[in-house]
């Protein structure tokens, strides 16, 4: 069983910066891609940023690009999201998301197999 906790989420104001980690258990992590989404109220779950099991590779949506980094330490079996330059539009739940596979490129909700509980992120304006 892998389980997934995320921490970081808060209230922050326009500019701002947080960063967002997800734990992973499980003896697994570096088998795996690891993925960042999100979700703000009455919209559908979108792709942030994901990231190979190695690390060496990433793949981050337009809307966060530049401003947004991911990366995963895998001594620690954590995986971060360093949001800076913050909007209201980042405004969301955001999740992180695991699956068996060593690429950057997975970008759908239905090709992750774990998934946390969610972090609420808020940025005022």
């Amino acid at each position: 069983q892998v389980q997934l906790v995320e921490s970081g989420g808060g209230l922050v104001q326009t500019g701002g910066s947080l960063r967002l980690s997800c734990a992973v258990s499980g003896r697994t992590f570096n088998n795996r891609a690891m993925g960042w989404f999100r979700q703000a109220p009455g919209k559908e779950r979108e792709f942030v940023a994901s990231i190979s099991s190695s690390g060496g590779s990433t793949h981050t949506s337009d809307s966060v690009k530049g401003r947004f980094t991911i990366s995963r330490d895998n001594a620690k079996n954590t995986v971060y999201l360093q949001m800076n330059s913050l909007k209201p539009e980042d405004t969301a739940v955001y999740y992180c998301a695991a699956r068996r596979g060593v690429y950057a490129g997975y970008t759908v909700t239905s090709e992750y197999d774990y998934w946390g509980q969610g972090t609420q992120v808020t940025v005022s304006s």
